[in-house]
């Protein structure tokens, strides 16, 4: 299925196969925690347009309405498209917290059927993907978020990229959508 704008399942269409296979999802997920709580998630795939992007807002939308403050973090620095299927703007986001030391609350942007959503878009392109997404700043952003959510879902590159790979060390789980 294409992704288009505004392609949130859960909010536009509660009752759909896709909302209840992704309810099913964060169930697992959370059963899969017993032991050891999930709080950040990566989401990745193989290859381009497996829905990933469709997976990781759907997925954060569903934590959401379950009453759970979540982070959606588009941390695809090459092929951003957060911004695009909740209908936002991409100014600032996840690059420019790299230029600045300012919080993550300075480029967040909500949407309101989902008050309990914190997006960080990308922002502009950065020069160094890879080098940024590996850095010291970059768990500092992390630590950040871990402390105002319970949970950040981060949508990243195909595992091709080695942008997911780095990002992996840095989480609690991956999960891996295949088409």
């Amino acid at each position: 299925r294409g992704e288009s704008e505004e392609d949130v399942d859960v909010t536009r269409q509660p009752r759909s196969p896709v909302s209840e296979a992704i309810r099913t999802l964060r169930t697992n997920l959370e059963f899969a925690a017993v032991q050891k709580p999930i709080h950040t998630i990566l989401v990745t795939s193989p290859g381009p347009a497996e829905g990933k992007t469709t997976v990781a807002v759907n997925l954060a939308a569903i934590f959401a309405l379950s009453g759970k403050k979540v982070a959606l973090l588009d941390a695809d620095m090459r092929r951003p498209y957060v911004h695009r299927l909740l209908g936002l703007p991409n100014r600032d986001g996840l690059s420019n917290l790299f230029r600045s030391q300012d919080g993550a609350y300075s480029v967040r942007r909500t949407k309101l059927e989902l008050p309990q959503l914190m997006v960080i878009t990308r922002g502009s392109l950065p020069p160094n993907p890879a080098e940024l997404l590996g850095s010291e700043r970059m768990e500092q952003i992390l630590a950040e978020l871990r402390e105002l959510v319970d949970v950040i879902v981060i949508d990243t590159p195909p595992s091709l990229v080695a942008d997911a790979q780095i990002l992996s060390g840095k989480v609690d789980g991956v999960l891996l959508v295949i088409q």
